[in-house]
């Protein structure tokens, strides 16, 4: 059976007769390249139940993991009798996977962290065997509007690895904040990770709160979330933007901005002293394009790839002004010495040198669909043919990128941007753009109907949107995030006919397990006292106008 993520009510799941009880003879065996996941199964598992759940040695175990190269990379297989639970995986993601099944057919209380007194821990008896739809399964999380220590991060890894998703979008630099730490580059951190206020609300009625915020990771902190990470089967994918959103860079090094050129180590002329940004938007300072500015870069990407093994490295290229290249007389030189013909092909020239150099160390450049501005009207690529292309503006970047050749990660905002508002309702905090229910988000569907069978290969799946202009905190991360995290989570992951009624059934039950995780989610009623900002403006939309928005800026790539 092909099983949707969110399992049924355990009532409704017995498809054998009885049920497992787990107890302190359980004892959990594995072969030892399933160590990782042992691992991972008693710590999840001990702190609610308290049972002990020691090592066997696979004779009589009563719960065996094992490895069956039959079933897909991420497929398993749960098959659960009186007599003992059997998870097995196509390999060490799909096991971890059955893994997270069990836990999810025990009670929802497995859920909390300390002991709960008064539980039968029993799982029915069931045969599910599934895989998943999508290789790419994702959330994107920005922590450069407002600062996530690494302990919330890890708890929202774990919340994904719940979900089975597998991606961590991790959106590491922004006008308002640099988060990662660059040996070579200490400034980016210690003037580039701090501002003086923050914008509060949305609209030409927002103010500012005075209070200084701001916040990094050092390299070993980095280091500490990419393996927590990989122990859960998700690949962080890192995001360094360029070269639009970079006011805290070139606050931290002035002559990266445009009308400040470096020779021969000493900027000329004087660089205009800008600061870290303190509201929210698009604005006009951007980086200028001379080459020891592209070096300057390069040398980031090198420690960022040091940090980050995953496949895949992102450096942005989304909402690039040109104002500033056009007005700049050096800019307009440098771009007839490249025989470029506008400032479209300049932005292409920029991202291609560090798509090379990302190439050239054996990754794959990932960037928003911003990154096909400037190709040409032969159609010739600025990227490599391994650049992936994320599809933000709508899904017209999906269809373009599929149609050159690039792959694609689907994250339409009309659809999976979770910092949009969740009703219409005036109790919703901060209200932004669209609204995107549950049942918006559990409309999603990542491949675009107008391609073929061949260019639709090229969609590698999807993720959602967290951006944090107005999540101030885990909690409001929470509130905004689930459930339609779920939605998303169980889009991706399952090939079954939507079912939104089937899917809300399910998600009752699963709420139960936020609950008892600690997850603030969204209730179906809208926000609690606490989780509203009265008095606080958005900057409400209509789908109407987004889109008419949205055809104007996707115009140049359609």
């Amino acid at each position: 059976m092909t099983d949707p993520l969110l399992l049924p009510r355990v009532d409704q799941l017995a498809t054998a007769s009885g049920a497992y009880l787990l107890d302190s003879a359980t004892r959990v065996s594995a072969p030892d390249e399933l160590a990782g996941t042992v691992a991972w199964l008693q710590s999840v598992l001990r702190p609610a139940t308290g049972l002990p759940l020691r090592e066997g040695d696979g004779d009589g175990a009563g719960i065996s993991l094992d490895l069956d190269p039959a079933l897909d990379d991420e497929g398993y297989r749960v098959e659960v009798r009186p007599a003992g639970v059997r998870i097995t995986g196509g390999s060490t993601a799909g096991v971890f996977y059955g893994a997270q099944v069990l836990r999810q057919l025990l009670p929802p209380e497995v859920f909390r962290r300390s002991l709960v007194e008064g539980v039968e821990w029993s799982v029915p008896a069931v045969d599910i065997a599934d895989s998943p739809r999508f290789g790419w399964r994702g959330m994107h999380l920005d922590v450069a509007r407002h600062f996530m220590p690494t302990h919330d991060v890890m708890r929202l890894i774990d919340l994904m690895a719940a979900h089975r998703l597998n991606t961590l979008h991790w959106h590491l630099t922004e006008d308002q904040g640099w988060r990662i730490e660059i040996l070579k580059y200490p400034r980016l951190t210690t003037v580039g990770a701090w501002r003086a206020s923050s914008q509060v609300g949305a609209g030409p009625d927002a103010t500012q709160d005075g209070r200084p915020h701001g916040g990094s990771y050092t390299q070993a902190d980095i280091r500490e979330v990419v393996a927590y990470a990989a122990a859960r089967h998700v690949t962080v994918v890192p995001e360094v933007d360029v070269p639009g959103h970079s006011m805290a860079a070139i606050t931290a090094y002035p002559h990266l901005g445009v009308g400040a050129v470096e020779v021969g180590g000493t900027p000329v002329p004087e660089p205009r002293q800008i600061a870290v940004g303190t509201e929210w938007g698009i604005f006009e300072d951007v980086l200028n394009t001379e080459q020891s500015t592209v070096d300057f870069y390069k040398d980031v990407l090198t420690e960022v790839m040091d940090l980050f093994p995953g496949t895949w490295i992102g450096i942005g290229g989304d909402e690039c002004p040109k104002a500033q290249w056009e007005a700049d007389p050096r800019t307009q030189e440098l771009m007839r010495e490249r025989g470029l013909a506008d400032e479209e092909q300049l932005q292409a020239w920029f991202i291609g040198q560090l798509d090379e150099h990302v190439t050239a160390a054996g990754r794959r450049t990932f960037g928003w669909d911003e990154i096909l501005e400037g190709h040409g009207a032969a159609g010739a690529r600025p990227m490599s043919p391994g650049a992936t292309v994320a599809s933000w503006r709508g899904m017209t970047g999906a269809v373009t990128a599929a149609r050159l050749g690039y792959d694609v990660v689907a994250c339409p905002d009309d659809q999976v941007y979770l910092d949009y508002r969740q009703s219409d309702s005036p109790d919703e905090p901060i209200p932004v753009s669209i609204v995107l229910g549950l049942e918006d988000v559990y409309a999603f569907e990542p491949v675009p109907a107008e391609l073929t069978a061949e260019e639709a290969r090229h969609v590698l799946g999807g993720q959602a949107n967290v951006w944090t202009e107005h999540m101030d905190s885990p909690r409001t991360v929470d509130f905004l995030v689930f459930p339609r995290l779920c939605a998303v989570a169980d889009v991706l992951w399952s090939d079954a006919p939507r079912d939104f009624a089937g899917f809300s059934a399910r998600l009752d039950h699963h709420l139960l397990r936020l609950e008892a995780a600690g997850v603030e989610y969204h209730r179906a009623s809208g926000p609690l006292p606490w989780q509203t900002r009265p008095g606080v403006p958005g900057r409400p939309a209509s789908r109407e106008d987004r889109a008419a928005y949205i055809a104007q800026v996707t115009a140049n790539i359609a």
